[in-house]
C-alpha cells in the first residue's frame, strides 16, 4: 500500500492537517479551531492545550473517515511565525505561544533597536525589530515582566519547536523560523554563517543557551513517542521532520523554489513572497531563509488586509452575518464592491488596522478611510478596502524590482482569499501585473507534508517534491488598461498618506506629546 505523509499547519485561529501520498496527491484535508488567549487588546497568545486538542480532533476525523494512519511514513510541521513559546527543563510550557499580532513588547522592540543599532541589526538579521513580529522582543518582554518564567526557561522556541517536542521529546527550530527572532544571522552567505549570534544575544540580553538547536526544514528531529498520536494509529517511531514557517511551506507547493519566483498568499494577512539566491535585502520587507536550501525569500507582509475585509463584513454588512456559509457572505459583499467605480469615488483605505509590518514597520499605525464625502457609499468603502490591499501589493512589487533589478510581470496567488475573482481582478488592475490564481487550497499543510517526504527519503529533494504537485491555474486575471490612469493617481495618493500621518498616529495614541 502507498505510504502517507502528514502535514500539520498552525494558523492564526485554527490548525489544519493534510495527508498526501507518495506522488504528492492530496488524500485528505481537515481543520479544527483552537482558542486564543486575549486578556488585553495588546495580548495575543495561543492556548497550547486547545491547539493540541485541535490537532487530535483533525486526526480523529481522518481515522473516522477510514484512513489508516498506520500508513503515515513521516510527519512535518508548518506554522504561523513567530509563535514564541518558553519551555522548562522538563519540556513543560511556561509561557503559551505569543504570536505576531501581540503588541506587549513594543518597548522591548525599541530597546533592541537602540541597544544593537538599527543599521547593525539589519546587517546581521536582514530585519528590524517590531513587537510580536520578531520573537526576540517577546523573549525580552518575558525576561523583564516574567523573571521567574525566564529563569526557569530551558529553551525558547517557535510553534514547530513545541509540536516537534510534544511528538518526539526533542528540541529544535528550523532556519525559516529562526530568521524571525532578531537573534539569528540571516545574512550569512554559507550555512555555517547562518547561526545564532552571540553578539546579538549579549546586546539584547538573551542567554544564548536558551536558544534551540538549528535544523534544515527537511531534518528529522526525532521519532514519534507521544501516546495521544499512537492511540490514533500512527506507528511508534514514525520520523518527525521539523518543517518551517507557513508562508515558505505554502510557497514551496506553489513552485517558489528558485530566484525570481514570486507568489502572493491571501488570508488574514496578505504576503508577497519573492525568492532570491543571494543575501541582498531591503528594509521594507521581512527577510528570511527559505525552506529551500541556500535560498532566501523577501516577504512583503501586510498584516491585516484580510482581517480588514472581515471587519468590514462584520461591521457594515450586518444583513449577511446570519449566513451559515461565510464564503457566500464574502461573495455577496465582493459583488457589491463591483457596483462602485474603480478608485472608489476618491476613497482610499490604509489597511493598518493594528499597526503594520511591510513596508512601514510601525506598531502605532492604524486603518484610515481617506477622501470620504457626502457622496460616499457603503459600496465605495467596501471597494476601497479591497483596493487598499492592491496598492500595498503594487508597492511591494516595485520595491522588489528595485532590489533585484528584475521586472515582475506576473505572480501566482494562493490562499483562502485568492479565489475572490473580484479581489484578484482589482489587484491585477492596480499592480498592472497578471495574477494567476492556483487551484490548490490550504497549501501550508501540504508544504509541510512535502518536507516530511524529503526528510524520510520518499522525495529526493525539495525540487522534486514541489515538482510533483499538480499546479492547475484556476483563473488568470489580466490588467484592464482603461483603469490604469485612475489607479495610478490613487496609488500616488496612497504612497503619500502614511508619511503624512506617521506622527499623527503616535500623537493620537499618546505616544508623543507634540506634533
Amino acid at each position: 500500500m502507498s505510504r502517507y505523509l502528514l502535514g500539520v499547519d498552525v494558523g492564526t485561529t485554527s490548525l489544519k492537517t493534510a495527508l498526501i501520498d507518495e506522488d504528492a496527491k492530496l488524500i485528505a484535508l481537515t481543520s479544527s479551531k483552537y482558542r486564543l488567549i486575549t486578556p488585553t487588546p495588546e495580548s495575543v497568545q495561543i492556548d497550547a492545550r486547545s491547539m493540541w486538542d485541535a490537532f487530535l480532533e483533525c486526526l480523529r476525523t481522518f481515522r473516522d473517515d477510514d484512513l489508516d494512519l498506520s500508513r503515515v511514513a513521516g510527519i512535518s510541521i508548518s506554522s504561523l511565525c513567530p509563535g514564541l513559546v518558553a519551555l522548562d527543563e522538563n519540556n513543560k510550557i511556561l509561557v503559551n505561544p505569543i504570536i505576531y499580532s501581540d503588541r506587549r513588547s513594543t518597548e522591548e522592540a525599541e530597546i533592541i533597536r537602540k541597544s544593537v543599532g538599527e543599521k547593525k541589526l539589519f546587517e546581521l538579521t536582514a530585519n528590524g525589530s517590531m513587537a510580536g513580529a520578531f520573537s526576540g522582543s517577546s523573549m525580552l518582554w518575558i525576561k523583564r515582566n516574567l523573571p521567574d518564567e525566564y529563569s526557569r526557561t530551558k529553551y525558547f522556541g517557535h510553534l514547530n519547536t513545541l509540536l516537534a517536542c510534544k511528538m518526539t521529546g526533542e528540541i529544535g527550530i528550523d532556519y525559516s523560523n529562526a530568521s524571525y527572532s532578531n537573534l539569528f544571522v540571516t545574512t550569512g552567505k554559507t550555512q555555517e554563517e547562518r547561526t545564532w549570534s552571540e553578539y546579538l544575544c549579549e546586546k539584547i540580553g538573551i542567554d544564548r543557551e536558551k536558544l534551540p538547536p538549528l535544523h534544515n526544514s527537511t531534518d528529522v528531529i526525532g521519532t514519534l513517542i507521544d501516546t495521544d498520536l499512537l492511540s490514533l494509529g500512527i506507528r511508534e517511531g514514525t520520523p518527525v521532520v521539523i518543517g518551517g514557517a507557513d508562508t515558505p511551506c505554502a510557497t514551496l507547493v506553489a513552485g517558489v523554489t528558485s530566484a525570481g519566483d514570486v507568489c502572493e498568499s491571501v488570508g488574514t494577512t496578505d504576503v508577497l513572497t519573492v525568492c532570491v539566491d543571494k543575501p541582498v535585502f531591503d528594509q521594507g520587507f521581512i527577510n528570511r531563509c527559505h525552506v529551500v536550501p541556500n535560498t532566501w525569500i523577501y516577504q512583503g507582509a501586510m498584516s491585516f488586509t484580510g482581517a480588514a475585509n472581515e471587519w468590514f463584513l462584520r461591521q457594515f454588512y450586518g444583513e449577511l452575518r446570519g449566513l451559515e456559509d461565510v464564503a457566500v457572505a464574502y461573495r455577496i459583499m465582493n459583488h457589491d464592491a463591483t457596483k462602485a467605480d474603480p478608485g472608489s469615488g476618491g476613497v482610499i483605505f490604509l489597511p493598518y488596522m493594528l499597526g503594520e509590518r511591510s513596508p512601514i514597520w510601525d506598531p502605532y499605525a492604524r486603518g484610515v478611510f481617506f477622501g470620504i464625502s457626502t457622496k460616499t457609499t457603503r459600496r465605495d468603502m467596501n471597494r476601497a478596502v479591497l483596493e487598499g490591499c492592491g496598492y500595498g501589493l503594487r508597492q511591494m512589487c516595485e520595491i522588489a524590482q528595485q532590489i533585484t533589478g528584475n521586472a515582475i510581470e506576473s505572480f501566482t496567488s494562493i490562499g483562502g482569499g485568492a479565489k475572490s475573482d473580484v479581489w484578484a481582478q482589482i489587484k491585477a488592475d492596480i499592480t498592472g501585473r497578471v495574477v494567476k490564481v492556483l487551484d490548490i487550497h490550504d497549501m501550508a499543510p501540504i508544504g509541510a507534508a512535502l518536507l516530511a517526504g524529503v526528510g524520510v527519503g520518499i522525495f529526493k529533494d525539495v525540487y522534486e517534491a514541489s515538482g510533483k504537485v499538480e499546479k492547475k491555474v484556476y483563473r488568470e486575471f489580466t490588467p484592464k488598461k482603461e483603469d490604469a490612469e485612475i489607479y495610478t493617481r490613487r496609488y500616488i495618493t496612497y504612497l503619500h498618506l502614511y508619511p503624512a500621518l506617521k506622527d499623527i498616529f503616535k500623537f493620537n495614541l499618546g505616544i508623543i506629546d507634540n506634533l
